[in-house]
């Protein structure tokens, strides 16, 4: 292997003067908090290229998204369509798809095992896949039935076979994380490419914020808005994503459907939202319609980007949590969007 072309290229735009942060270190830092610690493992967090190209932010959308506004009037810092998801399918307390809590609670519990040297042969790089045969309800809602199967990919330390991989993974990992009930013929697929020695950026370079689709809802709901990952707040693609989620799992906590879709539009430099729509897939309460959830969410919520910063304390430094195993279903405290908002004004 040749690795004296590793590197890292750090690109973006800053609103804080660069020369007071440190940004060489804290790429490195990251790196080997991940466990990028050698270049055995993909990457050496001490001795790559760091490439740092950061520069102020363009002067057009500073001034329309915060230079001279008052922070409740600050626009949204990009257009798009923003989506927020919540399912009462498997618990009251995450309301969050079953396949998506598996799968990034599997990846967590590698992350532990590896880390505290139970597995020390695992790897940084790996990824799941949790698939869940549902049961439809009368009213239009599913109920998770049992896990179908489940599929992981793990980078490892060179000389560990397969079948060593296969039992402790099953062992220590899908038996600890998956419910025995569930477990019902469940097919388990583990590295199907066969060795996995050669990961992280080395094998498999590309650019930070792709996994839009594990960091939100596992394909369960569309993502129309860029990726999360390197943005701060005013970025609604970030603070509105959170905030939709907010809104879905407020609508599912106080019982007003078992599932809801949350649709949001902003245009850049504009404050309030151009458009509010909300799905629940036929499961509103009986006697109400979603546009009666749509006036429930418009009298309860605010969409407008400086609103929903102040509400979810997003100026705190809690996004690098955010980086992985998704930025929903999860209980920490920190994630603020996960507490519902209680006894809503239905008027």
């Amino acid at each position: 292997m040749n690795y004296n072309v590793m590197q890292v290229v750090l690109l973006g735009e800053v609103n804080v003067p660069k020369e007071k942060v440190d940004l060489e270190q804290i790429v490195r830092s990251t790196l080997r908090q991940i466990g990028f610690v050698s270049d055995e493992h993909g990457i050496d967090c001490d001795n790559c290229q760091v490439i740092v190209n950061v520069h102020g932010q363009a002067k057009e959308i500073a001034d329309s998204v915060h230079t001279q506004k008052a922070e409740d009037d600050m626009g949204a810092g990009d257009q798009g369509l923003m989506f927020g998801y919540a399912t009462d399918e498997w618990d009251t307390e995450t309301l969050h798809p079953y396949s998506h809590v598996l799968a990034n609670k599997i990846c967590e519990e590698m992350a532990i095992l590896r880390k505290n040297g139970t597995l020390g042969y695992l790897r940084p790089d790996c990824k799941s896949q949790v698939i869940v045969e549902y049961e439809k309800m009368p009213n239009g809602h599913v109920k998770s039935k049992r896990v179908y199967n489940i599929l992981i990919s793990t980078q490892h330390a060179p000389g560990v076979d397969q079948e060593t991989i296969r039992k402790d993974l099953t062992e220590k990992v899908i038996n600890t994380v998956v419910p025995a009930d569930m477990l019902k013929d469940t097919k388990i697929v583990i590295n199907p490419s066969g060795s996995f020695v050669e990961g992280g950026p080395y094998a498999d370079a590309g650019l930070t914020g792709r996994k839009i689709i594990v960091d939100t809802y596992g394909g369960w709901c569309p993502h129309g808005g860029g990726a999360f990952s390197g943005k701060d707040a005013s970025k609604v693609d970030r603070s509105a994503a959170y905030y939709g989620r907010f809104v879905a799992k407020s609508l599912v906590a106080n019982g007003l459907a078992h599932r809801v879709l949350v649709q949001v539009s902003y245009a850049i430099g504009i404050a309030d939202p151009l458009s509010i729509h909300i799905d629940s897939y036929g499961t509103v309460k009986e006697g109400m319609t979603d546009d009666d959830l749509v006036r429930i969410v418009r009298n309860n919520f605010n969409f407008r980007p400086g609103a929903i910063i102040k509400e979810l304390g997003l100026k705190r430094p809690i996004f690098q949590k955010t980086a992985s195993f998704g930025h929903f279903g999860r209980t920490d405290p920190d994630f603020t969007w996960e507490t519902p908002k209680m006894n809503l004004k239905l008027d």
